[in-house]
């Protein structure tokens, strides 16, 4: 079954009062105590639809499927003007999305606590039955944290229609927050990094891919964040770049001496105005476009195969080799969390049981009890 993406749309006419029906008592009493009494019509006339809390003794706060759609619209909008990110509400329209298709697939009207369990369970091995969202190619399984993602953002969905008096409860609430462990994978050696760029000079654009190597190996960002940067945020002379993070929360990031000169060079020849994108998807025949995430993960996997790196590269594999290299260099951590954008040192420190290694090197080396031996025990 086709999916038809969501869009944001702005309603012509303010939201009307959900109509509750006589599931419960108490919800429908107050709800009709709020709404104003109308005329009886006539048989001809029309009167305007409104978003349906679904009618289910065994559970309040279902909604049905066919106000879906349109709610999700009007929240998208909300988002928009409550400034979230570009990446944001188009990721939040994909898991949107990707709902209403399940909904859709399995032919069920309401959506509830049960259906969104059944959802998320779906999201875990949907690639089991022949591609997830009826597509043959997406035949893995999704990362722990995708699925956590996708529940951050329903419970965020139904927790706006609850207070948009909408719904009476969240049916997320019952649905308990994925534990997610951090996964210890290694970063790039120093071998696969040599072999990385040696890619990137035989590609069909070796500066331009070579400066994305740099900055996301000299700096850290994340992939959205590099696909976001403009050619105003580049700062040569103090060789520093002002990136747009999550939560659009705006800091600075300081890159070396190589990738200045890659940057400057790259500039020369980009000659691009300074609102610009800094980097674009360059496609034979078609007109250039600000390159995206996607994008990005699609040049850096081909740059990975051609280098011969078996294992998975991306640029969040390039993002947690900078944290380790910065670690063993002897920086400092509240510096990296800062280069990083991390909202608390608890999410930096997970880099350190990677480092470990160096760290107990560096003890065994540093002692300071070894160190003063003379002082401790003179004579000895």
């Amino acid at each position: 079954m086709s999916r038809r993406p969501l869009t944001v749309t702005k309603r012509a006419t303010p939201r009307s009062t959900p109509t509750v029906t006589p599931r419960a008592a108490k919800t429908a009493s107050t709800t009709s105590s709020k709404t104003a009494s109308y005329p009886a019509s006539s048989a001809g006339a029309k009167t305007a639809s409104k978003p349906t809390v679904a009618d289910d003794s065994q559970e309040r706060g279902k909604l049905a499927l066919r106000d879906i759609e349109s709610l999700a619209e009007e929240w998208l909008l909300d988002c928009e003007y409550r400034l979230h990110s570009p990446q944001t509400l188009q990721t939040r329209r994909v898991f949107l999305t990707n709902l209403c298709w399940f909904l859709k697939h399995r032919h069920y009207q309401t959506c509830g606590t049960r259906e969104l369990k059944e959802f998320l369970h779906y999201l875990r091995h949907g690639h089991e039955e022949g591609g997830r969202w009826g597509r043959k190619h997406l035949n893995k399984p999704v990362r722990p944290v995708t699925v956590k993602d996708y529940h951050v953002c329903l419970s965020t969905f139904f927790k706006w229609l609850v207070a948009e008096g909408i719904l009476p409860t969240s049916p997320m609430e019952r649905i308990p927050r994925p534990v997610v462990r951090f996964e210890e994978k290694q970063p790039l050696t120093p071998a696969e990094v040599k072999a990385l760029f040696g890619a990137a000079r035989k590609s069909l654009h070796p500066q331009r891919n070579e400066l994305i190597l740099l900055l996301l190996l000299d700096t850290g960002i994340r992939a959205s964040e590099l696909c976001g940067l403009k050619v105003q945020d580049m700062d040569l002379n103090r060789r520093f770049c002002s990136v747009l993070g999550k939560g659009n929360k705006r800091r600075v990031v300081y890159f070396g001496v190589s990738t200045g000169s890659a940057l400057r060079v790259y500039l020369r020849q980009r000659a691009g105005r300074a609102e610009e994108p800094l980097f674009l998807s360059i496609v034979p025949g078609v007109t250039e476009r600000p390159l995206t995430r996607s994008g990005l993960l699609k040049l850096i996997e081909r740059l990975a195969n051609a280098a011969g790196i078996q294992r998975s590269c991306s640029p969040h594999v390039l993002r947690r080799t900078f944290a380790i290299q910065w670690l063993r260099g002897g920086g400092d951590i509240f510096a990296l969390q800062s280069m990083l954008g991390h909202t608390n040192l608890q999410m930096t420190q997970r880099y350190l049981s990677l480092a470990r290694a160096d760290i107990e090197a560096q003890a065994r080396q540093f002692s300071p009890a070894d160190q003063l031996r003379a002082q401790i025990h003179p004579g000895r």
